[in-house]
């Protein structure tokens, strides 16, 4: 199936980039051990992912958009309304923000 939804976004660069682009050390900072967690998005968020790695798995009316695994060094944009797992596979930390 074709998702009709936006997909995930991700674009890898370096820490020095994302915040000479986005000004990642001003924004907030979240991060968990291994785990795996239902999510729902209420806004577009952007995160920087300064360790570990996730699988993010869409769910529900979001189900045909690809799975999509992020690590470490990775910038990306997950849309609003998105509903998805989380399989976190390695702790993480990101510095995240809602556009």
């Amino acid at each position: 199936a074709v998702c009709s939804m936006p997909e995930i976004e991700v674009t890898p660069m370096s820490r020095e980039e994302a915040e000479e682009q986005y000004g990642i050390s001003d924004w907030g900072t979240w991060g968990c051990e291994v785990s795996n967690f239902e999510w729902e998005y209420s806004g577009t968020e952007q995160a920087y992912v300064l360790r570990g790695s996730v699988l993010v798995t869409p769910t529900g009316e979001w189900a045909s958009c690809k799975p999509t695994e992020v690590n470490a060094g990775d910038f990306v944009v997950f849309p609003d309304g998105m509903t998805c797992t989380w399989d976190v596979t390695e702790a993480i930390e990101k510095h995240y923000n809602f556009v």
